[in-house]
């Protein structure tokens, strides 16, 4: 059986990543006919051109963007290996880099780390953005693990996984009302200023939707995308707010806020999604696997 020359494959997939023989000669130190050298060697061995020239830059051919997507494979594997492999070999510090979808709520985000929290031998490294960039991030290993509330989409050659780590309640939670006054669902949402989640929100879509079905057209006082900031207006204005209870759980608590109605047909989902790897971070599967422990 042939053996494959990972010197010629790591050449090739430095010129396919630089776009040029200059850039990637420079970048391996290498003269740039060396280099040609090398790459022609990989031709010849898989019997297949790997680039062609369009003016001044190297562009893949069908071959080439194939041998690339292996390449890509094989060179990320092996920094997964002395990444995973050099950690348990030494008593260094762990590192979990989450990152999380910034409108998440900051107490789920809490509650789901907490077991890492001032753990003298873990470092959390947490980033903020949205999904699409950070599902770009954790695709090119640059994150270990994104929580959100959406899904990663299904896609054949994905190697993102969902896992759904719960399911809350959304409810209508607001000031205390007076003494004598109860909130009617729905009949109430008329005589009330809303505070709701932006459109992007899959628990908006659904709240919606009822509206639709009851023909009710509320007064909107608000629209914020951020839960961090909703929970604020909820705190500091007399509307009605639209929020999983989780992230007003300490305003419930001491009775700044209170329960108006909690609405069964509207629920929000929280997940974590990983990407499928050789070598799995293992602060990632504590956290799964005790995940799993509490819903069992």
């Amino acid at each position: 059986m042939r053996a494959l020359n990972f010197n010629h494959l790591r050449y090739f997939w430095a010129v396919a990543h630089e776009g040029s023989l200059t850039g990637a000669a420079a970048r391996l130190n290498l003269s740039q006919s060396a280099l040609s050298v090398q790459i022609q060697k990989l031709e010849h061995q898989i019997g297949h051109s790997l680039f062609e020239r369009v003016g001044r830059r190297l562009v893949l051919t069908e071959a080439g963007q194939i041998a690339l997507d292996y390449a890509d494979t094989v060179f990320q594997a092996g920094q997964e290996l002395l990444t995973t492999l050099g950690e348990r070999a030494s008593d260094r510090r762990q590192t979990l880099r989450v990152g999380a979808q910034t409108t998440l709520s900051r107490n789920f985000q809490l509650e789901f780390l907490r077991p890492l929290v001032g753990r003298a031998d873990v470092e959390l490294i947490v980033r903020s953005g949205n999904t699409k960039d950070l599902f770009q991030q954790l695709d090119a290993h640059a994150l270990d693990v994104v929580l959100t509330n959406s899904a990663a989409p299904p896609d054949a050659r994905s190697l993102l996984r969902n896992h759904l780590l719960a399911e809350q309640p959304v409810s209508l939670v607001g000031r205390p009302l007076g003494t004598k006054q109860r909130f009617r669902f729905p009949d109430d949402l008329s005589r009330h200023a809303l505070l709701l989640p932006s459109q992007d929100s899959e628990i908006r879509v659904a709240f919606d939707r009822l509206l639709e079905t009851a023909q009710l057209r509320p007064t909107i006082l608000a629209e914020v995308d951020d839960m961090a900031m909703l929970r604020l207006l909820a705190r500091e204005r007399d509307g009605i707010t639209l929020v999983p209870p989780i992230v007003v759980r300490d305003e419930l608590k001491t009775g700044i806020l209170v329960e108006h109605h909690r609405i069964p047909e509207v629920t929000e989902r929280f997940y974590a999604v990983v990407k499928k790897r050789r070598f799995p971070n293992r602060l990632v599967a504590h956290l799964l696997g005790r995940q799993t422990a509490d819903q069992a």
